[in-house]
């Protein structure tokens, strides 16, 4: 995992400056969603895997099923990636991607575990207050988890407050053995 991240980094960024300077960053984001979504596709993934077959020719057969969704700069990275025997990268490139455009943009997406559903004045609520404490704009996302017991687990990024019971119980479990 590591490895493809240090393997896909430069193409991201590379992807990104590319799209920021020319304020192209919804339609690079678009383009790299599609493509990457294109290339896990089973049958697209056999061929891209095919030895016989030239890095243009793999490029082009991806550029054609992806059609319109590509705008000509993006076609170009798609033929450089593929050049650098690299097209198995594309999702990863385009996570990193959308990582590099979050940050530019202020935004963070944030998962909200908690045992029982919360209502939308809740959601607003906590999404105010992340809001405050991350100084980014938040994007709340959500679920229910009934062995949570009670309370929330959230997740942004790398940050995760685990206010749950549950959590709590685990904790207490492990400071009584030792």
């Amino acid at each position: 995992m590591a490895e493809l991240t240090t393997l896909a980094r430069p193409y991201a960024k590379a992807a990104f400056e590319y799209a920021h300077a020319h304020q192209q960053l919804a339609e690079w984001s678009v383009a790299l969603g599609v493509v990457a979504a294109v290339s896990q596709d089973d049958t697209v993934r056999q061929l891209l895997k095919e030895p016989q077959l030239t890095a243009a020719t793999k490029a082009e057969s991806l550029i054609e099923v992806c059609g319109d969704k590509l705008i000509a700069s993006s076609q170009n990275f798609i033929r450089t990636v593929a050049e650098n025997k690299r097209l198995d990268l594309l999702p990863t490139i385009t996570e990193m991607f959308e990582q590099l455009k979050a940050e530019q943009e202020k935004l963070v997406e944030v998962e909200v575990t908690s045992a029982f559903a919360l209502s939308q004045e809740q959601q607003d609520k906590l999404a105010k207050a992340l809001s405050a404490r991350l100084s980014r704009e938040v994007r709340l996302h959500a679920s229910e988890d009934a062995s949570l017991i009670g309370g929330v687990v959230i997740r942004a990024g790398d940050l995760v407050i685990d206010g749950s019971v549950s959590g709590k119980l685990a904790k207490l479990a492990e400071a009584l053995k030792s």
